[in-house]
C-alpha cells in the first residue's frame, strides 16, 4: 500500500502544494499558476486540487498532510521586513526587560514611537 503525503505552504509569499507517494514527488504547483495573482499567499486550494488530480487520489486517501511553519523564523522574517520598510524616525527600541526582546536573538525594533508601548508586554518604549 502506497503512502501519500500532501505538503502545503501558505500565507507567506507564494502558496503551494506538493504530493509525494512513497518518497517520490508526484505533483507540485504554486497557487499563483491557477489564480493568476503574482505571489498569491492565500490557502492553495487550486494547487491542492491539481496535485490530487495528478496523483489520481482523493483527499480521504491521504496518509499525512503537513504544513510548513516555523513561528520564530516567521516572526523574525516579518520583523526584518517591517524594519526594512520603516523609516528610522518612526522606530523605537523595545526595552531590554521586554518579554519579547528576551525571546529573540537581536535587540527588537518593534513598535512605532507614536504608540509608545511594546505590543508584547505593553511596557513604555525608550528611544
Amino acid at each position: 500500500m502506497a503512502t501519500f503525503i500532501l505538503g502545503i505552504s501558505a500565507f507567506y509569499h507564494d502558496s503551494a502544494a506538493a504530493l509525494i507517494r512513497d518518497g517520490e514527488i508526484i505533483a507540485a504547483a504554486q497557487e499563483e499558476r491557477f489564480t493568476r495573482v503574482k505571489a498569491d499567499a492565500r490557502f492553495p486550494s487550486a494547487a491542492i486540487r491539481y496535485c490530487l488530480e495528478q496523483g489520481a487520489i482523493s483527499a480521504t486517501e491521504l496518509d499525512h498532510v503537513v504544513f510548513y511553519e516555523k513561528p520564530l523564523s516567521k516572526f523574525e522574517r516579518l520583523l526584518e521586513t517591517y524594519l526594512a520598510f520603516l523609516g528610522k524616525t518612526q522606530v523605537a527600541y523595545v526595552r531590554r526587560d521586554c518579554a519579547l526582546a528576551a525571546r529573540i536573538s537581536q535587540p527588537a525594533l518593534l513598535c512605532e514611537s507614536s504608540r509608545g508601548t511594546c505590543r508584547e508586554c505593553f511596557l513604555p518604549l525608550s528611544l
